[in-house]
């Protein structure tokens, strides 16, 4: 497969990118067919066989598991959530708070899974350490610390420059603010071991296998075009879990 920039994303430099598995051979009928083989449709794959296990699940993926964003971000396993406020100011405060408890339970979760199914994605629970190094820094800091308080996450911890020079050395640093709520992996790990347990588990994957074309979400069957006469055709509900992409090195 051809890259660019020297390759995929770091992370497939040091781990190598895996042996793709066998693109759909024709047409094919599944309970689901999640398109995009990243976390996002391979989570969903993981927790509906989890939940009913008779399910015949089939997943398209156009390149190979963990291509796209879910192989090249910055290796953070993070509960912050982008748009809060929006979320809070269209649902109500209370539902932003719950927004956040699953987000701070998300990151247990992760690795809980990770330990329970034997995947080994240098998974290390340190917490996230925010430091700021000016007066003007440490405000902003404080405001964000008091924010995050206000949305129930009551565990989180404000340090001056001492107790933040205990846990960290930057140079100039004048205070932090920390959450046990994080932790750092080896994402291309975590979605290429998730794509080996979910296929332990039943579900089929099928990599190299774009999908063009999909039908409304209507009672009767309908079909998932993955290439030229070929296609994965779902005659009960399929929900699809879209890929993310995003360039080397973001989140």
């Amino acid at each position: 497969m051809s890259t660019v920039n020297g390759g995929i994303s770091f992370w497939y430099a040091d781990q190598g990118t895996p042996t793709p598995r066998e693109p759909l051979p024709g047409d094919a009928t599944a309970d689901i067919c999640i398109v995009g083989g990243g976390y996002t449709g391979l989570w969903t794959a993981y927790y509906l066989k989890k939940a009913v296990p008779f399910l015949n699940i089939t997943v398209l993926e156009a390149k190979f598991c963990g291509y796209g964003a879910s192989g090249r971000n910055g290796g953070w396993l993070y509960n912050g959530i982008a748009g809060r406020d929006r979320y809070a100011k269209l649902h109500g405060h209370d539902a932003a708070v719950r927004l956040q408890q699953a987000m701070n339970d998300t990151v247990t979760e992760v690795i809980r899974v990770a330990a329970d199914e034997k995947i080994d994605a240098d998974i290390h629970r340190g917490g996230v350490l925010e430091v700021a190094c000016t007066p003007a820094q440490l405000a902003r800091l404080k405001e964000f610390h008091a924010a995050e308080i206000a949305f129930g996450e009551t565990d989180r911890t404000l340090h001056g420059a001492r107790e933040t020079a205990e846990r960290v050395r930057v140079t100039g640093a004048v205070g932090s603010t920390w959450t046990p709520h994080g932790a750092r992996l080896h994402p291309a790990k975590l979605v290429t071991g998730l794509a080996d347990t979910v296929e332990a588990l039943g579900v089929t994957i099928h990599e190299s296998t774009p999908s063009l074309r999909s039908s409304p979400n209507t009672p009767s069957p309908r079909t998932a075009r993955s290439a030229p006469r070929t296609s994965c055709a779902a005659p009960r509900a399929s929900p699809r879990a879209s890929r993310a992409r995003s360039a080397p090195g973001s989140r």
